[in-house]
Order: C-alpha cells, then structure tokens, then sequence
C-alpha cells in the first residue's frame, strides 16, 4: 500500500513526522480518514483521538485542536498539543472535567471557555479511555 506523510507541528515542537497508511483525525464537527491520494483539504480539528496506521500497528494520540491540510499526499498537522495516548492520565482527565464543568459560565465569553475545557476534557477521557482497552 502506498503512503502518506504526516507531520505533527506543535508550538514547541515536530511532535511527529512519519509515512503512515492511514490517518484518522478528529474534526470539529466530527471525523475525518485520510488515505492515499486523497482530495486536498484544510479542516479545523476538534479535540479527540488521532490514529495512523502503519501495517498492523496503530498509533494513537490525543490532539488539542488546530487544523489539518492534506495535500500531495502529506497529511500536516498543526495543533497546540499532541500526546501519545498512553501518557494521559485518565484520573487527570476526569478531575480535570469536573472542574471544567463547576466553572461559572454567566457571560457569553465564560460560557465559551468553560465548553472549550469541557470538549478538552472529555477528549481527552475518551482517548484514555481507549487505550487501556
């Protein structure tokens, strides 16, 4: 099978840069699979889990956000954070919604971050989640 590059870019960092098969990206408004040749794009990423397929293996990791562009068959990715989902810690994760979720929200600009730490939060709980499965 033929593949694509990807390229994880970070404010800090190329958090990763590899040929994968296959790539499963969280969308704002949803998921996306980007395979081989795929039409170009630019789409806004949610939070949630990104998975690349190489072969058997499968690589999962958490993204907080940003945006992807496919184009030539490179995948680039540019998020403010990106962790292997091995090393979020799940009780983190579930503090860290409940204390999203007792923020006040009593302004439009509250009610905002309090649902952008909320989506961040249960991302994050859901990646976990799956790889301990």
């Amino acid at each position: 099978m033929t593949r694509l590059s990807c390229t994880v870019v970070t404010p800090e960092e190329t958090a990763l840069d590899e040929q994968v098969e296959f790539a499963a990206l969280p969308l704002y408004d949803g998921e996306i699979g980007i395979g081989f040749n795929h039409t170009p794009l630019v789409g806004r990423l949610g939070y949630g889990e990104m998975r690349l397929r190489s072969g058997d293996k499968v690589s999962r990791y958490y993204v907080d956000g940003g945006f992807v562009q496919v184009v030539d068959n490179t995948v680039t990715i540019l998020t403010s954070r990106a962790v292997a989902a091995g090393e979020i810690d799940a009780d983190s994760a579930k503090q860290q919604l409940a204390t999203a979720l007792e923020r006040p929200a009593n302004t439009p600009e509250l009610l905002e971050i309090r649902d952008r730490l909320v989506s961040q939060a249960r991302g994050q709980t859901r990646v976990a989640r799956r790889s301990e499965q």
